[in-house]
């Protein structure tokens, strides 16, 4: 094979070596220096003194909206009971608390199984005295069609709260959760105590829903620890 001859002619049977096994490297005297290895500098290692630190939230209103601030304030049109209301969160103030959530766009995927979620349990969270809103950029007509549609081709029917239409987009960019080369906005989701304040908030990406239980369940601390 011409591999094997190949290999045959690069080895030898007695290759000469490179360097015979009896010579030596001599080196003249001091002619290799080495220089010591720089040393390290000395750490000291100090305990930080235990000190009595304050978990006051203090943002600017551009870091807004932060857990512990005021949630934004706003109103807009929504559908609710197949009707066009206003909403207006500061009506809300001292009465109730709130449980607002964002959604991407009317009839996509996900989005309805959410939304019919909390649509489902709504008694429950009114029982902890919560009034739960959706907004999405949609406007409120695309809001009405997809509640006249019915759940088994992909709407959403009547729902026990309002759904909000943010179609100009100030809402989603005043709670941090709008994606500007999109005109969308992400899965966040808001709970506000009867003061206005935000008190929990998280943001999933557009593919990822939010639990009912976990929110239910967060909602519940909120209220226990509020009042205790």
């Amino acid at each position: 094979m011409a591999c094997s001859a190949t290999s045959a002619s690069l080895f030898s049977a007695n290759p000469t070596p490179l360097f015979s096994p009896k010579s030596s490297l001599s080196l003249p005297n001091n002619s290799l220096h080495l220089n010591p290895l720089p040393t390290r500098p000395s750490l000291s290692l100090t305990r930080p003194s235990h000190t009595r630190r304050s978990f006051v939230v203090k943002a600017s209103s551009s870091e807004l909206p932060l857990v512990g601030n005021t949630a934004p304030d706003f109103e807009a049109e929504a559908v609710f009971d197949q009707e066009f209301i206003n909403v207006k969160l500061s009506d809300y103030i001292g009465k109730k608390y709130v449980v607002l959530f964002f959604y991407p766009l009317d009839f996509t995927f996900v989005c309805p199984t959410e939304i019919t979620a909390f649509s489902d349990r709504h008694a429950e969270f009114e029982a902890l005295n919560t009034e739960i809103l959706g907004v999405s950029v949609d406007s409120v007509f695309s809001h009405l069609a997809w509640i006249q549609t019915d759940r088994k081709s992909g709407g959403l029917g009547d729902l026990n709260y309002p759904l909000i239409s943010d179609v100009t987009k100030s809402i989603s960019k005043s709670y941090g959760v709008l994606i500007p080369d999109q005109g969308i906005a992400l899965r966040g989701l808001f709970i506000i105590d009867k003061e206005g304040v935000i008190q929990h908030s998280t943001i999933n990406n557009l593919a990822i829903g939010r639990s009912v239980d976990e929110t239910k369940r967060t909602l519940q601390v909120i209220t226990h620890s509020i009042s205790s």
